[in-house]
Parts: C-alpha cells; sequence; structure tokens
C-alpha cells in the first residue's frame, strides 16, 4: 500500500459509499463535502446532458464550467436513465452497495419511478437517504419548485437586505440557500451515519430550502411573537442590537470597510483609532444604550471619519488599537490577502484535459489529524460509467455495451 493509499484509508469517511443522483448545488454539496473526507461518490447522472450544474457559469476548453470543475470535486461519474426500467434495475444494485444516497427531485419523482424509500430500503435496511426541495416531503408547500433564490424569501432574508424601503436585493449569493441546505443535510447525514453505527438502521433526511434559511435568522421569530416586531431593511447599517456596526465607504473610489461595535470596550478602541477618545466618555457615546438612541449621529461622525481616509491607512489605525474593522474584500481582494494565502483557503489544481490550473475554495472544516483534500476536479459526463458497473456490479464488457446500445448508460 502507497503512502497515499494509506492517508486514504486514515480518512474518517473511508469505506463510505455515496450515491449522489442530485442536481446543481445543495444536495450535491452534501456529497461533495462527504466525498473530501473519505467518501467515495458515484454521481449519477442523466446519460443525455448530465447534471445542469455542468452548464452553469463559465465554460471551459471542455465545455463544462468552472462552477461544476469545483462543486464535483472527488466524485465518480456514472450514466445512468432513471426513466428507463432497465436504468432502475442498475440503480437498484448500486444502492444495495452504498451507504448514502443524496437526492432533490420534486416530492414523488422517485416513487413514480419505483425508487420511492420504501422501496430502497427494503433493498438496503442501512441505507441513509438525503431529500432536499425546496419546501419539504410535506406541508401544502411540497409540490412547488424550489430554488435558492425563492428560498431565501420564503425564508424571511431577502426581506432584510436592501435599502430602507428600497427593493430587497439578493442577500449576498443568490445559491446562498442551497450551500446553507447543503450544509444542514450534511450534518444529517453525519448523524444518521452515527445512529447506524449503534443500531444498523439507516433513516432518511428530510431537507427544505427554506428551512435552511429560516434558522439563520436570529431572534427574527423570537422578537415577533413576544413584541410583534418586524425588523425592517437596514441598508448597510444593522443598529437593532449594536452602533457602529455596518458597512461605510472609504475615501478610495468603491472602496469599504466592515466595523463592528458589539461593546461599550470596542467602541472605545474605534474612538481611539478615530483619535476622538472622548466620544467613549460615560456622558457622550460610552453606552451602548445611547449609542442606539443616537445612531443616526453616530453613524454620520463614523461615516465622516471612514470617508476622509483611504481604506488600507484606515484599517491600519483600527487594527493598531484592536477595533473590530475589515476590508469588504472582491475577489481580486481576496487572491491578493495574505490571511488567505497563509490559511490556503485557495487550492491551484492542474487539470489535464483543460491544459490550465484552475483555482478552487480549500476543503473545510479542517481537521487537525485526518485533513480532507481534493483528489481531483468535476469529472467528464460519465467518465466512471465502465469502472463503476465493472468493478462494483460485475458487469461484463458486452453487457456494458449492450446497455449503451439501449441508452440505459
Amino acid at each position: 500500500m502507497t503512502t497515499t493509499d494509506q492517508a486514504e484509508t486514515r480518512l474518517p469517511l473511508a469505506g463510505i459509499r455515496v450515491i449522489d443522483a442530485a442536481t446543481v448545488i445543495a444536495a450535491p454539496y452534501s456529497a461533495t463535502i462527504l466525498s473530501e473526507f473519505g467518501a467515495e461518490v458515484l454521481k449519477v447522472e442523466n446519460p443525455v446532458g448530465g447534471d445542469p450544474m455542468r452548464y452553469f457559469g463559465t465554460p471551459t476548453k471542455r465545455k463544462d464550467t468552472l462552477a461544476w470543475l469545483s462543486e464535483a470535486r472527488n466524485k465518480k461519474s456514472v450514466t445512468i436513465d432513471l426513466h428507463l426500467p432497465e436504468g432502475v434495475e442498475v440503480f437498484k444494485q448500486l444502492i444495495e452497495k452504498s451507504d448514502v444516497l443524496c437526492e432533490n427531485f420534486r416530492p414523488g419523482t422517485l416513487e413514480k419511478w419505483g425508487l420511492g424509500w420504501e422501496v430502497l430500503r427494503k433493498i438496503n435496511p442501512g441505507l441513509i437517504m438525503l431529500r432536499v426541495t425546496g419546501y419539504g416531503q410535506t406541508g401544502p408547500y411540497r409540490d412547488r419548485p424550489g430554488f435558492a433564490r425563492v428560498a431565501h424569501a420564503v425564508g424571511g432574508i431577502a426581506f432584510l437586505a436592501g435599502m430602507p424601503r428600497g427593493t430587497p436585493v439578493t442577500p449576498g449569493s443568490t445559491t446562498l440557500g442551497d450551500y446553507l441546505t447543503g450544509l444542514y443535510g450534511c450534518i444529517g447525514i453525519l448523524m444518521a451515519l452515527r445512529h447506524r453505527e449503534r443500531t444498523g438502521q439507516g433513516q432518511y433526511i428530510d431537507a427544505a430550502l427554506y428551512e435552511s434559511v429560516f434558522r439563520c435568522t436570529d431572534e427574527l421569530a423570537p422578537a415577533y411573537g413576544m413584541f410583534g416586531r418586524i425588523r425592517e431593511r437596514h441598508g448597510p447599517t444593522h443598529n437593532d442590537f449594536a452602533c457602529p456596526h455596518g458597512h461605510f465607504p472609504t475615501k478610495d473610489d468603491g472602496k469599504w470597510v466592515a466595523i463592528s461595535c458589539v461593546t461599550d470596550k470596542l467602541f472605545e478602541r474605534l474612538a481611539i483609532a478615530m483619535g476622538r477618545p472622548e466620544l467613549a466618555a460615560a456622558h457622550v457615546y460610552g453606552d451602548q444604550k445611547t449609542r442606539l438612541e443616537n445612531r443616526h449621529d453616530v453613524n454620520e461622525i463614523v461615516r465622516d471619519w471612514c470617508g476622509s481616509l483611504h481604506r488600507e491607512e484606515l484599517l491600519n489605525r483600527c487594527f493598531a488599537a484592536g477595533a473590530p474593522a475589515g476590508p469588504l474584500n472582491s475577489i481580486a481582494d481576496i487572491f491578493g490577502d495574505r490571511q488567505f494565502h497563509a490559511r490556503r483557503n485557495l487550492v491551484a489544481i492542474d487539470e489535464e484535459d483543460i491544459g490550465e490550473t484552475v483555482i478552487v475554495p480549500a476543503v473545510l472544516p479542517r481537521l487537525s489529524a485526518t485533513p480532507g483534500r481534493i483528489k481531483h476536479l468535476g469529472p467528464k459526463l460519465g467518465q466512471h460509467t465502465d469502472e463503476v458497473l465493472a468493478d462494483l456490479l460485475g458487469m461484463d464488457a458486452a453487457e456494458i455495451e449492450e446497455f449503451r446500445r439501449k441508452r440505459v448508460i
């Protein structure tokens, strides 16, 4: 066994096989995280076109996009047409030899194909099944199509993004809800694996995009339930809990900083950085309650100060005083940021069939003894079909060729 093989077997999820039959980001992202820590992930795709994620974003020389190369990392692409009875039977054979299934079809779709939970759990009682939809497997909205942008709206965060009384805007990435649900899905899978260790029994995880978004809204629900308070859009500053607490433009054209003074001590440090320590006096703005009552004046003072300085000088003053501030980084800023380089947050992967180096985000979370890894970027469509059918299911070349002739694979 080579050193590389030994390192692979030490990864925490080595020996776990995952079928990723989902598309785009949410459920596939769960599978990607599992793959980074040792799981074998079989990406089951339709033979015609494959996962639509292959076409979202910037195309490469291979035609697959950069988004696909990054998010489908480490996976083996296996083409199976689940609309055909023969494809369903091949899929069932894979289920029998796997631990986890990730899917994100509309509720009832797998059942229509004869691949619902009750069928699959009989084939493999230890199976863990992640089911990601817009609204979950139950409820009056279960049959509605779900996308992250819609989930941001339904889950409550899009309402909060934008200028006061202005048009609500996209809260960060349009796919934030997908990534959040992928993370919750991965957590669910790991807990289900732990349960299976103790009982031998699998289970399914019902993950809804809007629920993942809603779960990240701090006191939004209890504040409304108790006081009827509806949080509105605040624009670049958010002063319900702390002040100053927001984004402020600097003297540089288009460059901003984030400042977050959530305690009186932190505001004192900011006042020192501003060269105006008197602002932190008890009878001025030294008390958080006073700052909140006078938030407009405090924000104007901070905004004027930020606008008088270039961003680098402003940040250096804040860092010297221990005041909490940071730049609003563009991706160009990130590529030049020492912290990102020191933590190796960017990984360069050479892809032979593209002929270029592709830079992608590194693996998270960081484990001290068994860190994850990227073996390769997103595969070509059907790249591993023959390998998986032969090695895992024992099919010979003639059987595989017959399936290909029938367009089952």
